[in-house]
């Protein structure tokens, strides 16, 4: 077995869990996946198979693609839903036009402080391990560019919206900034990722119907 498998994540679970009910699907333990997807998240999860799993730094560098909603009025610890609420604000003076001005503020290169709940390193451990212990340390802004970040739905609280971005790009934290930015704060709701690179959401195969004959060649042109 050698090859890999374009899976749609379900929610609820992290990338790890994904990775072991595969491995006992295809019964094979040499499995794991090429960029993880928080457990919230669902869509499309690249699990690598076989000689396959050294290709993983391939995987790293290619851009992504999301669907994504917000909730305004709503500011998190973790930026989403699931996490405990820190404030509540109004948000009924909010239009769209407003969301629309402040999307474009965060198109292009931007800074972007990576969230406490991230696989961000400080000193050798894990930011969202720290967070789990209510620990919050300071983190330096990374370069991300966005290339598009669209507005699909305005139907307050919820925004729904499109992102297209470079790796590194944390959609809970667009979510938190554009709430700081409109001045009512923002969480995510849900994430759904569209696009690995090449791969994408209409390539990709239900969890529950994964098995070996989904397993395909792939050979980096690069």
């Amino acid at each position: 077995m050698d090859g890999i498998i374009v899976v749609d994540k379900p929610s609820g679970m992290t990338s790890h869990d994904v990775v072991a009910i595969i491995r006992r699907k295809i019964r094979n333990k040499r499995v794991g996946h090429a960029g993880t997807l928080d457990p919230l998240a669902t869509g499309v999860l690249v699990i690598l198979v076989g000689p396959s799993t050294r290709l993983f730094d391939k995987f790293v560098g290619f851009d992504k693609g999301y669907g994504a909603t917000l909730k305004l009025g709503v500011k998190t610890r973790s930026a989403d839903i699931q996490g405990e609420v820190l404030l509540e604000r109004p948000f009924e003076a909010v239009t769209q036009p407003m969301v629309e001005a402040s999307f474009k503020k965060f198109t292009g290169l931007i800074d972007q402080i990576p969230p406490m709940v991230s696989a961000v390193k400080h000193e050798g451990q894990r930011l969202y391990k720290l967070a789990r212990k209510g620990i919050e340390v300071k983190r330096e802004p990374r370069q991300i560019r966005v290339d598009t970040l669209d507005l699909i739905e305005f139907a307050p609280p919820f925004v729904r919206f499109h992102l297209d971005c470079s790796k590194g790009t944390y959609v809970r934290q667009i979510a938190e900034d554009v709430g700081e930015d409109l001045g009512c704060g923002a969480c995510i709701t849900e994430i759904r990722r569209t696009k690995v690179g090449p791969f994408t959401i209409n390539d990709a195969v239900k969890l529950d119907d994964v098995n070996a004959t989904h397993i395909h060649p792939w050979h980096p042109s690069a």
